[in-house]
């Protein structure tokens, strides 16, 4: 698959990484610039994340992104500038036309994979369409998601598995789902949502980021396409998920892992 300017392709394992949420022009640019210099080094193909507009904060009054217009505005200019593909997450059809233009990859947020109308809106932009698996949805019927987008001429579709809700506040990860989805899309493996603990803060959602490296592991071992970290310099004080956020400092070592857990894998597979 062809996602902006690099290749990902079949055997090679690709980085979606950046912050939870736009925090300023100047932090999407270092950020973008700082995980691209990593992933260049180990030569990983990389996407730069971060979200406009967070539509499903806990709490109304939990930051939410600078929004459509001067969110997609950052998010061309970490494109053009940084010279690395975009993702975006879009929460409303009627966004999907004018996100499409400042980026190469629109995500569909997990709680709204079913959204028929959502999906066939992303699809219609004619961009790679990321659809992140529903904490409430069993893998196997991630394939009617995945047909929705093929179904409107659309076949560019990766798909995301980021827990299942175990109870409240918890996720836990099923390694079967990785294979059965991928039966019918390239799957990647969110490492960061996983380990969320939904809800479990004071309005906010708390996590256990000393897990990041070992379900990355787990799931590479496992055979993914990719992962997808949600990456900050500074996650006490990021303003979106940072409880479940890996620290920049920490971004090479765990890479590097992951990338001689992919080599084994493949020597023995």
């Amino acid at each position: 698959m062809k996602i902006g300017n690099i290749e990902a392709p079949a055997g090679r394992l690709f980085l979606i990484a950046g912050p939870c949420v736009i925090e300023s022009e100047a932090h999407a640019l270092k950020m973008a610039q700082a995980i691209s210099a990593v992933a260049r080094s180990l030569e990983i193909p990389y996407i730069f994340k971060a979200s406009y507009d967070k539509a499903n904060r806990t709490s109304v009054r939990s930051f939410r992104g600078p929004g459509l217009e001067e969110g997609t505005r950052i998010l061309a200019k970490v494109r053009s500038e940084i010279g690395v593909p975009v993702l975006t997450d879009v929460h409303d059809q009627h966004d999907c036309e004018r996100v499409a233009s400042a980026v190469d990859v629109l995500q569909i947020p997990a709680f709204l994979c079913r959204q028929t109308d959502l999906l066939i809106a992303a699809a219609h932009t004619g961009r790679v369409i990321n659809i992140k698996k529903g904490q409430f949805v069993a893998p196997a019927d991630m394939k009617h998601a995945v047909q929705k987008v093929r179904d409107s001429g659309n076949d560019q579709v990766i798909l995301t598995e980021r827990g299942s809700s175990f109870g409240y506040n918890n996720l836990v990860v099923d390694m079967r789902s990785l294979a059965i989805m991928r039966e019918f899309a390239p799957v990647v493996f969110d490492a960061t949502h996983s380990v969320q603990l939904p809800s479990a803060g004071a309005g906010v959602s708390g996590g256990q980021p000393q897990f990041i490296p070992l379900l990355a592991r787990a799931a590479v071992a496992a055979g993914v396409d990719g992962v997808f970290m949600e990456v900050h310099d500074d996650p006490a004080c990021a303003l979106s998920d940072g409880a479940n956020a890996l620290h920049l400092d920490n971004l090479r070592a765990t890479l590097e892992q992951l990338l001689r857990v992919h080599e084994a894998a493949r020597a023995a597979a």
